[in-house]
Formats: structure tokens, C-alpha cells, sequence
């Protein structure tokens, strides 16, 4: 079984300019986990998620700092710098994971549960051509084993 058996074909999609209220309000309206996020020519920009969301109470790691031959380095600002900005972001552009893990319609339900289980990735955006075909999310596995498709 392939993730085009069964993908949510009619997917629900945000711009990047969208406020993170309007997402939030969004995504509880239509009982969604998450949407591509698509730019104007109609092309896959990322992924947002409830994730991204909850990321925006997330403390921020300050880096720590080494001293090395009478040098101050400070470790992780790269990372503090993408964790503030997700933090503060206001739009969808500024919370949205920019290269999320993709499938495309052939992947495996096998390879799919497993990528879930071990990368704790529950939100796969599938693409055909660059173009966003479906997505398959643990809801999507779930309803494939009611259904006795899978398992």
C-alpha cells in the first residue's frame, strides 16, 4: 500500500502572510493538525503545524559561551537567533518549517510508519512534480487500519 491509496487529497493550505492568530483560529476551525504553506505561483513553500504554534511559549535557550585562549565564543547563537524569530514571528512565513520532511504518492505505508515512529514527524506533505498532492498524517494511518487497508 502506497501513501496515494491513503493521502487527504483535498488539502487545506495557507499563505505565508497569514497571521499567526488567523493560523491558529484556522486550523481549530477546520479540526486540521497542520497546512502547506503555498506562495503565490501556487508552489510549496513548508509546512506549519500545532507544533509550530506551541513553539511560540518555548523559553529561549540563551547561548552558553566558552572561554577559550582569553576568547569568548558563544555557542548556539545561530540557533538562539531561528528560535527568537520563531518565537516573536507574527506571520505564517515566520513560524513555518521551511524543509519539512516530504513523501511523494509511491512512498510505502511501511516507510511512512516508520518515519513517524522514529523521527516523530506526524505531518507529511506528499508532492508530485513540486507541487503539493496530498498530505498523510497519523490520523490518515489510523483511518487506513479502521478500515482494515493496513495491518
Amino acid at each position: 500500500m502506497r501513501a496515494e491509496e491513503i493521502m487527504t487529497k483535498e488539502v487545506l493550505t495557507v499563505s505565508p502572510g497569514l497571521s499567526v492568530r488567523e493560523l491558529a483560529e484556522f486550523l481549530i476551525k477546520e479540526n486540521i493538525s497542520g497546512a502547506p504553506v503555498i506562495g503565490k505561483e501556487n508552489n510549496f513553500l513548508g509546512i506549519v503545524t500545532e507544533e509550530d504554534l506551541i513553539f511560540q511559549d518555548k523559553k529561549i535557550h540563551l547561548p552558553t559561551f566558552l572561554n577559550l585562549f582569553s576568547n569568548i565564543i558563544p555557542l548556539g547563537l545561530a540557533q538562539m537567533e531561528s528560535e527568537f524569530k520563531k518565537i516573536a514571528g507574527t506571520q505564517v512565513q515566520d513560524v513555518m518549517q521551511k524543509e519539512p520532511r516530504t513523501i511523494i504518492p509511491e512512498t510505502t505505508i511501511e516507510e511512512i510508519a516508520t518515519m513517524m515512529t522514529e523521527e516523530k514527524i506526524y505531518y507529511l506533505p506528499v508532492l508530485s512534480d513540486g507541487r503539493v498532492a496530498g498530505v498523510v498524517t497519523k490520523r490518515d494511518l489510523i483511518k487506513a487500519v479502521a478500515k482494515g487497508k493496513i495491518w
